[in-house]
């Protein structure tokens, strides 16, 4: 694996480094001496999945508050989508900005989000799938996010919005 550091401190887009033969290829997606060398969090107690039917369904802008803080590996590994974060971090250069990545099985890239920042994505395909890796146990009480469409970030999200729940559609605006 290639580890690539993003704009935002903290943040790194992970590239696989796939061996290719007649068969078709083979990669890692997680070591834990790799990401350990770089000083990332190698422990991930929790590991989840989304599949989003609709082409230009978005997720996010979620994270959980402090103490449940969480870090998290975010790999596509069915069909493409745009993945976003954007530092909370006050103390931070680079707080309310954002990057915005693709990720597709296809180049089977993923993003390292560290503690402090919010994610989402949207779907540039139908079925797509998500994977996430999660250093923290989801945490009903601790949940949050920021609306996807403030202003204050103008994301530029890639597709007009399909799908989005109305939890994901009410998240409080930065200011």
């Amino acid at each position: 694996m290639q580890f690539k550091p993003l704009a935002l401190g903290g943040s790194w887009l992970i590239e696989p480094e796939p061996f290719r033969d007649e068969r078709g290829a083979f990669m890692r997606t997680f070591c834990e001496a790799e990401f350990g060398s770089l000083g990332l969090v190698d422990r991930f107690p929790q590991h989840s999945l989304s599949v989003s039917h609709r082409r230009g369904t978005l997720r996010g802008l979620h994270f959980q508050r402090c103490p449940h803080a969480e870090v998290k590996v975010v790999r596509c590994v069915g069909g493409v989508i745009f993945d976003v974060i954007v530092d909370l971090r006050p103390e931070s250069a680079t707080y309310r900005q954002w990057v915005g990545v693709e990720l597709s099985a296809a180049n089977g890239r993923a993003i390292y989000v560290p503690e402090g920042f919010a994610h989402g994505c949207q779907t540039l395909t139908d079925d797509a799938v998500v994977c996430y890796l999660i250093s923290s146990p989801y945490e009903p009480d601790a949940a949050s996010g920021v609306r996807f469409d403030d202003p204050v970030l103008a994301i530029g999200w890639p597709l007009p919005v399909s799908s989005i729940s109305e939890r994901d559609r009410s998240w409080p605006g930065l200011d």
